[in-house]
């Protein structure tokens, strides 16, 4: 009974997020608590419970509050500006060299961790350059969406701050091994934006055989004129702070590796210390924190409500029950793999699935069922994030997509059909990689 009821609130919880019926935060608190009254348990146990799967997470939830106020921060403050500004001039209207240029601003842009942000960044700063050289759109998507995607491995992203919540580990400890892939990631990436620039350029071609250079220049200058630069509030800019800005975050990122103190710490000290540096008036703090609360608190609220979902499931017993039965069902030989073919097939699993449900609802479940067969609970985490997280951005269930979808005036059914090639392709070679690395062990 236990496991029939655990998966009637596990399916129920996917089916209303993907219908859009409920919020994740509604979903994930009120639905197992209705499975545990049913299955017996009472409300002093089901509290319990709660409290189990909240001390769980409340690291994870510091440390995206102050993450995502941090960078956003920097972000105000113009640390990335220059660095992408610079990049869009070195391409000089060159199609190859701009969709190869796309991956390191993207790259760069995504690093507070924000999809939506960086959208915002890098779209209407590209697109005016893509229009005038007659290149895609939805080659523009692709290359920022799968950029980011690799960023998205980051401790303070989404991905690994739901999957930290589920194993109960610190983000950064599934973060640093993951960094080596990263690299390779970017490297790899710009290799096929390479593939896709000389692909797009003999599209081009055919479109128009002869180019105007001056066309080409203008092109590149055009950025300067974009909706991005004309909407950015350039009082909260602090560019004679920019080498103090980037040393700052560069220590950051290094503490953040070192790990000898808590993650969540050391961005409540670097945001203090960023606030101080930037915006020394009180009330130009307590702004600069106001405008990126929003997003801090949405995010930790998920993960809260993630902490008591989880909690709930596994004191009943649910999570257990269910491992074991599916044990009992599916055939023998695919049981000890089954981590890995879920990973293989995770970014077809995110068109049918929103990254909540992939992580608190299916990942718990596999990782249950491949531990009792001698496979560590991080090996099958790396190989549902990896195979995963690159199709974050081809997902319908993504806001920040529409977002994107929004600002670069394109269709998703023809973004999904532009991009799930290449983005599937690129995350099983991901997968190849961190298995040759020994990130995922066989």
């Amino acid at each position: 009974m236990l496991s029939i009821i655990g998966f009637a609130t596990i399916l129920t919880i996917v089916i209303l997020l993907l219908k859009g019926r409920i919020s994740p935060i509604i979903g994930l608190v009120l639905v197992p608590i209705i499975g545990a009254l049913i299955a017996g348990f009472g409300i002093a146990e089901i509290g319990g419970f709660f409290s189990e799967g909240i001390d769980k997470v409340i690291n994870v939830v510091i440390m995206f509050i102050f993450a995502i106020l941090f960078f956003g921060i920097m972000q105000d403050a113009g640390l990335f500006d220059p660095i992408i500004n610079k990049m869009i001039a070195i391409t000089r209207g060159n199609v190859v060299a701009v969709a190869v240029g796309t991956v390191f601003i993207a790259a760069i842009a995504h690093l507070d961790g924000s999809g939506a942000s960086t959208f915002l960044i890098t779209i209407p700063a590209l697109l005016p350059l893509y229009k005038r050289l007659k290149m895609s759109p939805y080659l523009l998507l692709l290359l920022v969406g799968t950029s980011a995607s690799i960023l998205n491995m980051l401790p303070w992203a989404g991905p690994l701050g739901r999957t930290a919540a589920v194993l109960g580990l610190d983000p950064t400890e599934l973060w640093r091994p993951l960094i080596p892939l990263q690299i390779i990631g970017l490297f790899l990436l710009t290799c096929m934006a390479l593939i896709l620039g000389i692909r797009e350029k003999r599209r081009i071609a055919l479109l128009r055989e002869t180019e105007s250079s001056q066309d080409e220049v203008a092109a590149a200058q055009e950025y300067a004129e974009s909706s991005y630069q004309k909407e950015k509030d350039i009082s909260l800019a602090r560019p004679k702070l920019l080498w103090v800005n980037l040393l700052l975050t560069l220590g950051m990122i290094g503490m953040l590796v070192w790990g000898i103190i808590p993650a969540g710490f050391i961005f409540m000290i670097f945001l203090s210390i960023a606030l101080l540096l930037n915006y020394p008036k009180v009330d130009d703090q307590m702004a600069r924190i106001k405008a990126h609360a929003p997003n801090a608190l949405l995010m930790a609220s998920i993960i809260l409500a993630a902490g008591s979902f989880l909690g709930i499931l596994g004191g009943t017993g649910m999570l257990n029950s269910i491992a074991v039965d599916m044990v009992r069902i599916l055939p023998a030989f695919i049981v000890p793999y089954l981590h890995l073919i879920i990973g293989a097939f995770g970014v077809p699993f995110e068109l049918i699935l929103n990254t909540d449900a992939y992580y608190f609802a299916l990942l718990p479940v596999v990782e249950q069922i491949v531990v009792t067969y001698g496979v560590e609970s991080v090996t099958a985490a790396y190989s549902m994030i990896i195979g995963n997280i690159i199709g974050t951005f081809v997902s319908p269930f993504s806001p920040a997509l529409w977002l994107a979808l929004g600002l670069a005036g394109c269709e998703m059914g023809k973004h999904i059909r532009y991009s799930i090639f290449w983005v599937w392709g690129f995350s099983l070679v991901l997968m190849v990689v961190a298995i040759v690395l020994g990130i995922i062990a066989l």
